[in-house]
C-alpha cells in the first residue's frame, strides 16, 4: 500500500512513528516544505538561548532510513488529483498514493496592511525565520512584535534575548486577551514590562512606512506612530487546509461526491 503524508511537523512525524510501529506492507512518502525534518516549534525561543536545530529535533536518529520512509525535504506539494490518486510536488512531480494523509498544520497570519512586505519585516514560525531575525538583529537596535498573544510574548522574549529594545503592539486592550480577563491582563503587563519590554495595547496598525530614525515606522489608526528597525508578525495562525479543500472540490467535480482522503 502506497501512503503519502503531506507535512512533516510534529503531528505528521508522530503519525509516521505510529504507522511504522504498527507494521505492515507500506510504501511511505512524506513531504516537508522545510529543509529539515520535524522539530519542536513549542521550544523555538530556546534557539536564542543556545539550542541548535538538532537539539530541537523530534526525530529519532536514522528514523527514516530504518523505517524505509522516503522523506522529500524542501518540496512543496502543489496539488492533489483524487481521481488519479496522485500528489503533484514542485520537485518530484507526480507521486501516486493509495491513502493520503494531510498533516499540513498552520501558517502565521500577517495582517493585510500596506508595508507588511518591507525589508526587515518577518514572521515567527520556523527555524529559518529565527535565523534571518537573528541576522537582522545584529545590525539593528529596536524591534517590534505585532501581536500580544502567547506566541507574541515568546517572540518579544526572543528579541530581548538578541539585545534589542523591544516593543509589543496589541490590537486588544490587554495582552493574551483570549485567555485572560482585565485583572490578569494588567498583572501580566506589569510582569512583561518589568523585563524591559514596552507594551502598547489598543493599538491598530494602519501601515508600515519608511522610518525617520529607524528603518521602519508603524502608523496606527489613532494617528500615533512607532519607529522600529525590525518588525515581527505574531498575530496568530490559520489552518493550512487549502490543499485538502481543493482536493475535495476536484473530487466532487469528478465523482459527484467527496472521496475519503
Amino acid at each position: 500500500m502506497k501512503i503519502v503524508v503531506i507535512g512533516n511537523g510534529m503531528v505528521g512525524q508522530r503519525f509516521l512513528e505510529q504507522l511504522v510501529k504498527r507494521g505492515g506492507e507500506f510504501e511511505i512518502t512524506a513531504f516537508c516544505e522545510e529543509p529539515r525534518p520535524a522539530y519542536d516549534r513549542v521550544q523555538l525561543t530556546s534557539f536564542f538561548s543556545g539550542k541548535s536545530a538538532s537539539d530541537l529535533s523530534v526525530v529519532e536518529k536514522n528514523f527514516f532510513e530504518k523505517a524505509g520512509v522516503t522523506l522529500r525535504l524542501n518540496d512543496v506539494v502543489l496539488g492533489v488529483d483524487p481521481g488519479r490518486k496522485v500528489v503533484r510536488s514542485a520537485r518530484y512531480r507526480d507521486v501516486p498514493y493509495d491513502k493520503l494523509i494531510f498533516a499540513t498544520g498552520s501558517y502565521p497570519f500577517v495582517p493585510p496592511l500596506p508595508g507588511r512586505d518591507r525589508r526587515d519585516c518577518f514572521v515567527y514560525r520556523t527555524i529559518e525565520d529565527l535565523e534571518v531575525i537573528t541576522a537582522a538583529a545584529a545590525r539593528t537596535k529596536v524591534g517590534v512584535v505585532i501581536g500580544g498573544g502567547l506566541l507574541g510574548l515568546e517572540a518579544a522574549k526572543a528579541l530581548t534575548d538578541l539585545g534589542l529594545e523591544t516593543h509589543i503592539v496589541e490590537f486588544a486592550p490587554r495582552l493574551m486577551s483570549v485567555q485572560l480577563d482585565d485583572a490578569a491582563g494588567r498583572l501580566l503587563r506589569r510582569k512583561i514590562e518589568a523585563l524591559g519590554v514596552t507594551v502598547h495595547v489598543a493599538k491598530n496598525t494602519k501601515e508600515i512606512l519608511q522610518g525617520t530614525k529607524s528603518r521602519n515606522r508603524l502608523v496606527f489608526t489613532d494617528g500615533t506612530s512607532l519607529e522600529t528597525d525590525v518588525v515581527v508578525f505574531s498575530a496568530g495562525i490559520r489552518p493550512r487546509d487549502e490543499l485538502a479543500r481543493a482536493a475535495i472540490e476536484v473530487a466532487g467535480e469528478q465523482n459527484g461526491h467527496p472521496p475519503a482522503v
